[in-house]
């Protein structure tokens, strides 16, 4: 017996998950059972290549996706990746790669991502990142709709005692799979939560948070709740982002704070000029859900207006500040949530923000103050612009940005848009609760 049938075998495993996840943020997987891990360890399981261009609305291809009936990939197991899954006892995930024809595909998310991590390498660079998760604690209503768990306001303490159970779970079954948990509290909304875990390397924090997610619906559900990560639930309350935390390295030295720890290097100005460059149109790639943008609203912290600042929660670039030397040490991207597909997101946020760092732009001046409370003109003095109200108007500045559709790929690109503009024509003129009927338990 070799180690990998020895592991199935001490852990009791039936079921090996292949997962990957989509162009629409959807998780999937197909198992198999131990029995055939011989048959599967090295080729995996196959899968329609219109797989990827499936919306989160319905199982159709979307239309002018490229891809049809036609064509088979492979999910190929990453086996570093292989977990036991503490919440679905007998059954293991790991994380699959997806090849077609015998060499990675370019519309796997995981290769797209690796693709802009040999790029930044190939600069000098590591990236260590994190995904700031926040979600909700929900149940069913007696007319089928979502409700929250509780009432209770931020960081109440109530709220801590009250869901003490379903988060000790969840903090547990995180740790079990190697992912440190730093903090956790409740968040503004109505049975809102947030836990923050580790920073990694890049291909890694985006393997974690498909695992975070993954597990936190997986614990909710065996403690009778639903857990939901869609970006606005309830109008009058918070909308939930999953904030990318990112910063640049080399030779074990973060680069983002000035030699004296105290300020935010040229690099790090740099790489925010980059994102803020390219946001309009990077925004149809992490906040890609016609829902997505019932949160980015101004005086809602969540990053409305294309500008950066330190601390502050209204520019959607915020620099955070550390009580002592090294500060600041990396940087937040508010205008990013749930729906993105992690891999997808951090790639293109790579792409973005080393663009600026090769042509050396300026970001121009940090905003201290909430801009939604200035006039137009003073808005526009300061160069501060309104991100895209809508999915429609961050689909055409995708469109319309040659870097990161270069970044992407013609055949990625196209099946990505393809997705995402099926949603926004299916979705434009719904309400929220037609939103929170259709998306509510997808996400």
């Amino acid at each position: 017996m070799d180690s990998l049938e020895q592991i199935l075998t001490e852990q009791n495993i039936r079921f090996v998950r292949l997962v990957w996840c989509d162009n629409a943020n959807i998780i999937r997987a197909k198992a198999f059972h131990r029995d055939f891990l011989a048959e599967h360890r090295q080729h995996g399981i196959g899968i329609s290549l219109a797989q990827q261009a499936v919306t989160a609305l319905h199982d159709s291809v979307a239309p002018d996706s490229g891809l049809g009936a036609v064509g088979e990939a492979w999910l190929i197991p990453d086996w570093s990746t292989l977990t036991p899954l503490p919440y679905a006892p007998g059954h293991a995930r790991v994380l699959a790669d997806i090849v077609w024809q015998n060499n990675p595909w370019a519309l796997c998310p995981r290769f797209f991502l690796r693709r802009m991590i040999d790029q930044t390498e190939a600069l000098g660079f590591e990236t260590l990142a994190a995904f700031e998760h926040e979600f909700y604690l929900l149940k069913r209503g007696d007319d089928g709709r979502l409700v929250a768990s509780d009432t209770t306001p931020f960081a109440s303490t109530l709220a801590m005692d009250w869901h003490q159970p379903v988060i000790d779970a969840m903090t547990d079954a995180l740790i079990s799979q190697g992912i440190p948990v730093e903090r956790y509290y409740p968040e503004s909304g109505p049975g809102q939560q947030e836990i923050a875990i580790r920073y990694c390397p890049a291909l890694q924090a985006a393997d974690r948070q498909i695992m975070f997610r993954e597990t936190v619906r997986g614990v909710a559900l065996r403690h009778g709740l639903i857990a939901s990560f869609l970006p606005k639930i309830f109008a009058d309350a918070a909308g939930s982002g999953c904030h990318l935390h990112i910063s640049l390295w080399r030779d074990g030295v973060n680069l983002f704070p000035t030699a004296t720890g105290t300020e935010l290097s040229e690099i790090g100005r740099w790489f925010v000029a980059g994102l803020l460059r390219h946001l309009p149109a990077l925004m149809a790639i992490t906040t890609p859900s016609p829902n997505s943008y019932r949160r980015l609203q101004p005086h809602f912290w969540s990053g409305a207006y294309r500008c950066w600042g330190f601390d502050n929660r209204e520019a959607a670039v915020r620099i955070p500040s550390n009580p002592a030397p090294p500060s600041p040490t990396h940087l937040e991207l508010k205008t990013v949530d749930a729906s993105a597909n992690p891999y997808l997101a951090l790639g293109a946020v790579l792409a973005a923000g080393l663009d600026g760092v090769k042509h050396q732009w300026d970001p121009g001046e940090p905003v201290h103050a909430d801009p939604g409370y200035w006039s137009d003109e003073q808005r526009q003095q300061r160069g501060i612009e309104r991100l895209p109200q809508n999915l429609g108007e961050a689909i055409a500045a995708l469109h319309n940005d040659p870097l990161l559709l270069e970044a992407l790929g013609a055949p990625l690109a196209q099946a990505f848009l393809a997705v995402r503009q099926a949603e926004w024509l299916a979705l434009k003129e719904a309400t929220l609760e037609e939103e929170v009927a259709k998306l509510g338990d997808r996400y």
